[in-house]
């Protein structure tokens, strides 16, 4: 049998990242929150069933904070990447982060299947994608009532983390591109690893699950 991890990827160690795991019959095994690199290197490195798991895993945000040389040389005038005075030393242009981009290309070395996936992309290819403040209490509702009613997964009816939530969508990604891979597109690449999203909501299909 197997398995279908989906892991959301916090910015640092003081934000919680997620990790969902689903089978073959969209039952979901596992959820977890982990916070360092050391964490997501733990799980993996014990997980029993690894070489029979797709993974797919969210691509992480870069909240670097401008220091204050920026602010004291910036000038409305002045682009970061044109002005001489200001060297882009800490990627302050850069969306994503590249944490834990090493480990995971260590991991596609070994044979296992790993892709990144950009969540707001991806909620949205899903209809997961609410009117709500992102990450915020009622976003959190909306995405967990979704999930336990449209998607049929069994989830508990207290509220769910947001990181496990999300999670969980990489892991439906993850189903989808090792059982439906016609549906899946290549929307970019991140660091040699591809990023993907659906063609079309498996929903309006009508073969979830099959």
């Amino acid at each position: 049998m197997n398995y279908y991890i989906g892991l959301s990827m916090a910015a640092s160690s003081g934000m919680d990242s997620g990790v969902a795991v689903l089978d073959e019959d969209n039952n979901l095994i596992l959820v977890n929150k982990l916070y360092t690199m050391n964490d997501v290197m733990f799980f993996f490195d014990n997980y029993p069933s690894l070489k029979y798991s797709k993974i797919c895993t969210s691509l992480v945000w870069d909240r670097t904070m401008l220091n204050g040389k920026w602010r004291i040389l910036g000038k409305p005038y002045q682009q970061v990447a044109t002005n001489k005075l200001i060297p882009n030393r800490d990627g302050w242009t850069h969306r994503y982060s590249t944490r834990g981009c090493d480990y995971f290309k260590s991991l596609t070395e070994k044979g296992i299947e790993v892709n990144r996936f950009e969540l707001y992309l991806t909620r949205q290819s899903l209809h997961l994608d609410s009117c709500y403040k992102e990450r915020s209490p009622a976003d959190c509702k909306f995405l967990q009532q979704t999930l336990r009613l449209e998607w049929d997964l069994d989830l508990p009816t207290n509220m769910m983390p947001m990181a496990q939530l999300e999670a969980i969508i990489g892991a439906i990604l993850a189903k989808e591109n090792a059982k439906h891979p016609e549906n899946i597109k290549v929307v970019s690449s991140f660091k040699d690893m591809n990023v993907i999203d659906v063609v079309k909501n498996p929903k309006t299909l009508d073969r979830l699950a099959v």
